[in-house]
């Protein structure tokens, strides 16, 4: 063992987002003590450091709260990105959780003959009885290989790096993605008398945020007690009608799958509209088919028409860093790094490994995960420390 080599007697978290910190908190409450590594230098740094200026929850805050804590009253149904960081860092210091900054892990695998994780960081190695992998489904942004990057010469920035349609003012802009992120950020670009334009590659499900003066996800989480999900999907789709309008008509082809069952299916998140959809109908977004390839500030689609543009973002995502690290294969997937058990079976490997916010269910399955992990570590704590406090003395 490398010299600053340490056990620790309860599980070791990677990741200090919100899934590290509720699985802590959880932890703790049962009397398990954790050690949290975080590559960065502050708690939720994806929320912090990687999120744009006007993002708010998508969900209203009660399907948004971690365990053992409530938003503060005072707080609006959908909090805004600095309201949430408030709630995360208040969330830290109730539960006195203070995690290992700096800690980049390099590499973790189970030592079959000592019975622990050796995990790996650049200064030192921890070895523990639990790991607990929360560095989620949004560690790395992916952006996509296209042919002519290097001839476009305007900005092409990924989301993950975009903060506001300030520094976008009266220039043409492509949007590529049309997920929530990709649907906010031209909104916000047309709120800040930007131009821009938005490629819309596949089919997607776009619904109101509110139904019948309920939230969408509240209303559908209701419904999903008493009736089949198709027959919720029918009548969200219903509503969404009637309310918005066919959007196939302005270029949004809705997929054949209803958004339920699409989402319990694949994963894919319908958007749920905050005032972008008024913009496509008025014209003050465009709607783009994929691009074949850029030229000079310049994009040509695969339709075959060509369009100049001053900047292009990415709205193409994240991805799990998990197969860099994690030296695994039952849990975790190679190729997506995702667990390969589907939700809500994905959360418990083998020889204590546990994952959480994995679940493509945001934080109310994350906070489902941080409940499930910490009864399940509970369960034998107690013999185990007293193995554990044997060894650490040898």
């Amino acid at each position: 063992m490398s010299s600053g080599g340490s056990i620790i007697p309860g599980p070791v978290i990677v990741g200090a987002g919100p899934s590290g910190l509720a699985t802590a908190a959880c932890l703790k409450e049962k009397g398990v003590p954790s050690v949290i590594l975080e590559r960065s230098n502050r708690i939720a740094s994806l929320w912090q450091l990687n999120t744009y200026d006007r993002l708010c929850l998508h969900l209203p805050k009660q399907f948004c709260e971690l365990p053992l804590m409530p938003f503060p009253e005072n707080f609006p149904t959908y909090p805004t990105k600095q309201q949430f960081i408030e709630y995360l860092e208040a969330y830290a210091e109730r539960f006195d959780i203070r995690p290992r900054f700096n800690e980049t892990v390099a590499r973790a695998e189970y030592d079959h003959t000592l019975g622990f994780w050796r995990v790996k960081t650049e200064t030192t190695e921890f070895m523990c009885r639990w790991l607990i992998v929360a560095t989620g489904e949004n560690a790395e942004a992916v952006v996509p290989e296209i042919e002519g990057k290097r001839e476009f010469g305007g900005p092409l920035v990924h989301t993950s790096s975009y903060k506001s349609g300030d520094v976008y003012r009266g220039k043409r802009v492509l949007v590529v993605g049309c997920g929530n992120s990709g649907m906010e950020v031209c909104l916000d670009l047309c709120n800040h008398n930007a131009r821009p334009s938005l490629v819309v590659r596949d089919s997607v499900h776009i619904l109101p945020r509110q139904m019948l003066g309920k939230s969408t996800f509240g209303l559908s989480m209701w419904l999903l007690k008493w009736l089949p999900m198709r027959l919720v999907d029918r009548l969200l789709l219903l509503v969404s009608r009637f309310m918005i309008g066919d959007t196939a008509k302005f270029g949004l082809d809705r997929p054949k799958l209803g958004p339920l069952e699409l989402k319990n299916l694949s994963g894919k998140t319908p958007v749920l509209d905050v005032g972008t959809l008024a913009k496509i109908k008025s014209g003050d977004i465009k709607i783009c088919p994929g691009i074949k390839q850029l030229k000079c500030h310049a994009v040509e689609f695969v339709d075959g028409r060509t369009q100049n543009f001053d900047a292009i973002i990415f709205a193409t995502g994240y991805k799990s860093n998990v197969p860099f690290w994690l030296k695994e294969r039952d849990l975790f997937s190679e190729k997506d790094g995702l667990p390969r058990r589907p939700f809500p079976n994905g959360w418990k490997g083998n020889c204590g490994l546990y994952a959480v916010g994995f679940t493509k269910r945001g934080l109310l399955g994350a906070s489902m995960d941080a409940k499930r992990i910490s009864e399940d570590v509970q369960r034998c704590w107690k013999a185990d420390t007293k193995h554990l406090t044997v060894k650490s003395q040898t």
